[in-house]
C-alpha cells in the first residue's frame, strides 16, 4: 500500500502553501474560489482522505455548457443545439447552464466561472475550444464531454454529426447533377467539423477521378474564428459545397452582388438544415440535415452516466444526418424532386 496523500503533496503540485491547501479543504476564507476548486479536485484525484473536508461535495444537479463567443454570437445552429441540451437535460433530471467563453479567457487560458465556482457537476464543451484551454479544463477534474467537435489524437467523450459522410453526400449529389467543377467554402483550420466535411468533399471528388483545385477552396473565417468577407476567384467553378447554411446564405448574396445567379450559374449546397438560413435563403438551400435532438440526447445520456459514476468507457459517437434537396443545387432545373 502506498503512503497516504498529505496536504504537502497537494501543495507541492499546485505550487501553493500547505496553509492555503488547509483553508481550501476546510472551506475557510483566504483562498479564491478558483483555487479552492482546484485543490478539492486534485485532492479527490490523488485520493486524499483527510478528515477536515468531505471531498464528495453535494451535487448541484447542474450541467454546464461552454461555447466560445465567436460560435455563439448570432449563430442560430448553436442556439438550437443548446435549446435541445436544455430539453434533454430536464428529461434526465438535470438543469443546464451556459457560459460564453470570451476570446481572452480562451487564450489565457482561464477556467470558466461555472467550474471555478463549483456550480456544475459536469461540462459540455460545444462548438470548438482551443486545445490549451481544454487541457486546463480537463485537468481541473470535472467530467467533460465535447459536442460538435473532437480533439484528434486525444481519447475523450465526444458527440459529433457524421461530418465526413455529410461532405461526401453533398458533393456526390452535385456530381450526380452533372457538375464536375466543385469548390469548397470553409477555413479548414477553424474547426474539426469544417475539416471533416472537407475530407468528405475530397473523398467524393477523388472517388470520381477529379482532383480538387486549390483556388476553389475559399476561406470564410480568420485565425480567431470570426467570419471574414469572401474573396471570390476570377473563374468560378460550377458549384460549391459550403461548410454550413449560414455561410451558404451569405455566399449566395456575395455571388449575387457579382452578378452570378444561383443555381443557374453556380449551384450551392449548405450544411445543418437550420431553417433560419436553409429555408429563408433565395433560392432555398440544398443541405445536410444534422440530427440536433439525437446529438443532444446522446451527450446528456453519456455525461449523466459519468455524473452518476456509472462504469462506462470513453464514447466517441457519430450521429448520422441526411441529404435535403432544394433549389440551390439546381435540382428543380434538372427535374429532380425537392422539398
Amino acid at each position: 500500500m502506498g503512503k497516504p496523500v498529505r496536504m504537502a503533496d497537494i501543495a507541492e503540485k499546485l505550487d501553493i502553501s500547505v496553509v492555503s491547501v488547509s483553508k481550501a479543504l476546510a472551506g475557510k476564507s483566504g483562498v479564491s474560489e478558483e483555487m479552492r476548486a482546484k485543490v478539492i479536485a486534485l485532492a479527490r484525484q490523488m485520493g486524499y482522505e483527510g478528515g477536515k473536508v468531505r471531498l464528495d461535495a453535494v451535487h448541484s444537479g447542474n450541467i454546464g455548457v461552454l461555447v466560445a463567443d465567436r460560435f455563439f454570437e448570432d449563430n442560430a445552429f448553436y442556439t438550437n443545439l443548446y435549446r435541445s441540451l436544455v430539453i434533454q437535460s430536464g428529461e434526465e433530471g438535470f438543469s443546464c447552464m451556459i457560459e460564453i467563453v470570451s476570446q481572452e479567457a480562451e487564450q489565457e487560458p482561464r477556467l470558466p466561472a461555472l467550474a471555478a465556482g463549483r456550480k456544475v457537476d459536469g461540462l459540455v464543451a460545444m462548438g470548438n475550444l482551443a486545445v490549451p484551454y481544454m487541457t486546463e479544463l480537463i485537468e481541473f477534474g470535472l467530467p467533460v464531454l465535447l459536442l460538435d467537435f473532437n480533439i484528434p489524437g486525444r481519447a475523450m467523450d465526444c458527440i459529433v454529426s457524421d461530418n465526413v459522410d455529410g461532405g461526401y453526400t453533398l458533393t456526390r449529389h452535385l456530381l450526380d447533377q452533372g457538375y464536375t467543377e466543385i469548390g469548397y467554402v470553409g477555413s479548414l483550420r477553424s474547426t474539426s467539423s469544417i475539416m471533416e466535411r472537407y475530407l468528405g468533399y475530397q473523398r467524393a471528388l477523388r472517388g470520381a477521378g477529379i482532383v480538387p483545385r486549390e483556388e476553389w477552396l475559399l476561406e470564410d473565417r480568420d485565425k480567431d474564428g470570426w467570419f471574414v468577407p469572401f474573396r471570390l476567384p476570377e473563374k468560378l467553378p460550377q458549384a460549391f459545397v459550403c461548410n454550413c447554411d449560414e455561410v451558404a446564405f451569405h455566399f449566395i448574396e456575395a455571388l449575387r452582388q457579382r452578378g452570378v445567379r444561383v443555381p443557374e450559374d453556380v449551384a450551392i449546397c449548405g450544411y445543418d438544415d437550420y431553417h433560419r438560413f436553409a429555408t429563408l435563403a433565395n433560392p432555398k438551400l440544398t443541405t445536410y440535415r444534422v440530427d440536433v435532438e439525437h446529438m443532444a440526447a446522446a451527450a446528456v445520456k453519456q455525461l449523466g452516466k459519468k455524473l452518476r459514476q456509472e462504469q462506462t468507457d470513453t464514447l466517441s459517437c457519430i450521429i448520422p444526418g441526411h441529404l435535403v434537396v432544394r433549389e440551390s443545387s439546381g435540382a428543380s432545373i434538372k427535374g429532380d424532386p425537392v422539398i
